[in-house]
């Protein structure tokens, strides 16, 4: 790496679970690089994660002044309740632009050239609710499972170019995603989590830490740090 501090982008950067990825990553010594419609630090690039034409043209700035990519991070998000028979065609599309779209732009942006190079990892943040599924949340755990599908199989495909490919799958999450009056906050949804309280955006972050450097030996896995919310 010629001396330089091993660089990673993460999208969604400038709030929440994302900003808590960026700071540690920073803090294990790396340089960062955020997209996020919003300002996102020294590096950050404000960009539509739904727009595969803008998030090729901010990794590609990055790239061009930073040097090449050793991580990607997707953490960008968007999180709404509805019953489903209320889920209108633009709440749907929007889950899907955000979530799947921004984690596959991400991908095809940042991932060949660490396949160039033979080393690299990608994250990508999905949810429990993918894997168990949440009553009017049908819109928002479509979208988080079908990330879960897209790592997995940009696994496989880059696995034997030295690149690894995986999903962390967060509880419910102390951000301001989450409103003040939203059921994941309340004392009787709590009470069902065996550690009885919501998962801290400091400890998605440092799971994430743990699959670009100690977690070599993972690829096509979906950790999942949600205080008991699946087990």
């Amino acid at each position: 790496m010629s001396g330089r501090a091993p660089l990673a982008v993460v999208s969604g950067a400038a709030s929440g679970i994302g900003a808590a990825i960026a700071a540690e990553l920073r803090g294990r010594g790396r340089t960062v690089a955020g997209l996020d419609l919003a300002p996102s630090g020294e590096h950050g690039q404000q960009v539509d994660v739904a727009d595969a034409a803008a998030v090729a043209a901010a990794v590609a700035a990055v790239q061009e002044r930073l040097g090449p990519l050793d991580a990607a991070v997707s953490a960008a998000g968007h999180y709404a309740m509805a019953p489903v028979s209320q889920i209108t065609r633009q709440a749907w599309q929007r889950m899907l632009r955000v979530h799947l779209g921004g984690a596959l732009n991400l991908a095809r942006a940042a991932t060949p050239g660490m396949a160039e190079r033979g080393e690299g990892a990608f994250v990508a943040i999905t949810s429990e609710l993918a894997i168990g599924g949440g009553a009017e949340d049908a819109h928002y755990a479509a979208a988080k499972g079908a990330v879960i599908g897209l790592v997995r199989s940009l696994a496989v495909e880059l696995a034997p170019r030295g690149v690894r490919v995986n999903a962390v799958a967060p509880g419910p999450t102390d951000t301001p995603l989450l409103a003040a009056d939203s059921p994941w906050r309340a004392p009787d949804y709590l009470a069902t989590l065996p550690l009885r309280r919501l998962v801290r955006p400091e400890e998605i972050a440092a799971t994430v830490a743990f699959l670009l450097t100690d977690g070599t030996f993972a690829t096509g896995e979906v950790l999942s740090p949600n205080a008991g919310a699946v087990i």
